[in-house]
């Protein structure tokens, strides 16, 4: 008996998470619903999903699992209207970047004998080059050779949290079990604080004295640089990410601040031994980063993920464990 899935946000990561489980042959019934109608009738038309959903009670209605891959500014809105539409024993996933805030809601919001686990998602090495985003860039491998955090909250069954880790391989990443915290610190590092230190530059350049001669000038790196700000989080999802974890966004913003600070005392004193280090420091750790992306040699580490069954039943209580599986089956027998 296949299960089934709405994917609801159908950018680049709910497109490849669609694609991903077609490629996979999953049974997986894949509903799909998106606020954007072309980009809708878009998944709908390359296979991203099996059917679209016009309306977000219809999509959650009789899934199993419950994808919410959107901007975290509008989960919330979006769980006040597909809560008290959620079947008993769903699972609601989400792919935001932090969770304590996140995590919290859903406690409060969703109803009972319905659950939740957090996602983290890595793309693959080629795609952090690509210019492509939203669906155009979405694609079935995205999360081939990757790590994504899964936060289970604490007290989660361990039938859900085998469904989560399950899910994660059957896309193609290798799971990575985390707390809520760590997930939260290694995120507001990797993802909160290169969007924040972009708006800093903009506010610390743009309507500045100098600024209507240096705007005819500015090019590739402040187009590079302020572009975290551009492409990734809107306004309203970056301000909740970072409001929602001051202890640790403001640790890392003190880092990044003495970095800086530095860096100009450095300059200051025509220090060039100590500039020269760090401008060659920085420049060797990218490097190495972009090249240990590439490598991907943790995958090796604790063992490969094994390979999941692919058909029917057998999918099923891979996913969700067999208690869960039966619940399931249960309630479909009674309605």
């Amino acid at each position: 008996m296949p299960g089934q899935i709405a994917i609801i946000g159908l950018g680049q990561i709910g497109g490849s998470v669609g694609l991903a489980l077609r490629e996979a042959k999953s049974p997986l019934q894949r509903i799909g619903f998106d606020k954007d109608g072309a980009v809708l009738r878009a998944a709908e038309s390359i296979g991203v999903v099996d059917q679209a959903a016009r309306r977000l009670p219809d999509a959650v209605r009789d899934a199993d699992i419950v994808l919410l891959a959107l901007p975290l500014g509008e989960i919330k809105e979006t769980l006040t209207l597909t809560a008290p539409y959620l079947k008993e024993s769903a699972v609601v996933m989400d792919t935001s970047p932090v969770k304590a805030s996140l995590t919290a809601l859903m406690q409060k919001m969703l109803p009972e004998g319905r659950y939740y686990v957090g996602l983290v998602p890595a793309v693959t090495a080629e795609a952090l080059v690509s210019p492509e985003t939203g669906l155009k860039g979405a694609r079935p491998d995205l999360f081939k050779r990757t790590v994504m955090i899964v936060d289970a909250p604490h007290g989660t069954l361990e039938d859900v949290e085998k469904l989560a880790t399950n899910f994660v391989r059957l896309i193609g990443a290798k799971p990575l079990l985390a707390d809520i915290a760590e997930s939260d610190g290694l995120m507001t590092a990797a993802h909160i604080l290169p969007q924040l230190a972009a708006a800093a530059l903009l506010d610390a350049t743009v309507d500045q004295p100098g600024w209507l001669d240096a705007r005819k000038l500015a090019g590739r790196p402040f187009v590079g640089v302020t572009g975290g700000l551009a492409y990734y989080d809107d306004v309203h999802s970056l301000k909740a990410a970072a409001l929602g974890n001051p202890q640790a966004v403001g640790h890392a913003l003190d880092v990044l601040i003495a970095s800086l600070q530095g860096l100009r005392d450095g300059i200051q004193q025509g220090d060039e031994e100590a500039v020269g280090s760090v401008l060659q420091d920085a420049f060797d750790a990218r490097e190495r980063w972009l090249n240990e992306r590439g490598a991907a040699e943790w995958l090796s580490e604790g063992g490969e993920p094994a390979d999941l069954p692919n058909v029917g039943d057998q999918l099923m209580n891979a996913l969700f464990g067999n208690r869960l599986a039966d619940r399931m089956k249960k309630n479909k027998e009674k309605g």
